[in-house]
């Protein structure tokens, strides 16, 4: 799939989180954005001084569609860009990047899905995929995702409801770290993501694993797969940094 360079139009905004935005795109020069769920794209933009840079960001929408989540960090020169965005503004963009996606000679018979912040975009982007893969060969899907608070639980609503739509193939798993909702639900846990891997009893004979996020939980699943037999082709892994 080319790389191309390209002009997007800001069309929606809202907030996921106290601190994560969810944007919607279309290319300002109306040409479709061909990408496979998992890939980024990279924004291009200016510092204050004119140095140029640029910032990457999961696509979190499915095929057809441009929509990022974007962490505002204090000071940050990103998030200058995307609060100063009002509807209709443009930005330069290019993409796809990135081989994070879900293969299709695989034949495994369970997907391990772990993430944490930001991290989980990608996963949210694969939903219409997975939901072909129960249907095509009973696929099963554990999906383990990391925050702070149920505030901080990016997409956990829309998750929670393809977990309930398709019971038996998926389960959702949210690990909170510092606060549980009142009411949990009973396939809600308190601590980290990595200390949950093992309720799923990682299988080397049907599994594999996508670790995405903090990298810090990164290596630690990564190691903790490991233990578990899991050879290093069955683990593919995405760092998330956070930068200004």
């Amino acid at each position: 799939m080319a790389i191309v360079q390209f002009p997007l139009k800001l069309v929606s905004r809202r907030m996921l989180a106290p601190t994560v935005a969810h944007l919607g795109f279309a290319r300002a020069d109306g040409q479709p954005f061909a990408f496979v769920p998992g890939q980024f794209l990279q924004v291009h933009f200016h510092y204050g001084d004119g140095t140029p840079t640029k910032r990457s960001y999961s696509l979190a929408g499915p095929a057809g569609t441009i929509e990022i989540a974007v962490s505002y960090v204090a000071g940050g020169a990103a998030t200058a860009l995307f609060e100063g965005l009002e509807i209709g503004d443009t930005i330069d963009a290019s993409g796809p990047y990135g081989r994070f996606c879900l293969l299709p000679g695989d034949e495994n018979r369970r997907y391990l899905l772990v993430a944490t912040g930001t991290g989980v975009t990608p996963y949210r982007a694969m939903l219409p995929q997975i939901e072909a893969l129960i249907a095509e060969r009973d696929v099963q899907v554990a999906l383990l995702q990391g925050a702070r608070s149920p505030a901080e639980l990016l997409y956990g609503e829309e998750f929670r409801a393809f977990a309930d739509a398709h019971p038996g193939n998926f389960r959702y798993l949210p690990c909170l770290s510092r606060e549980l909702p009142p009411q949990p639900h009973p396939d809600v846990r308190r601590g980290y993501v990595q200390q949950f891997l093992a309720e799923c009893a990682p299988d080397p004979a049907s599994d594999i694993a996508y670790l995405c996020g903090n990298p810090n939980m990164v290596d630690a699943s990564f190691e903790a797969l490991k233990d578990a037999g899991l050879e290093v082709r069955q683990i593919r892994r995405e760092k998330y940094v956070s930068s200004k």
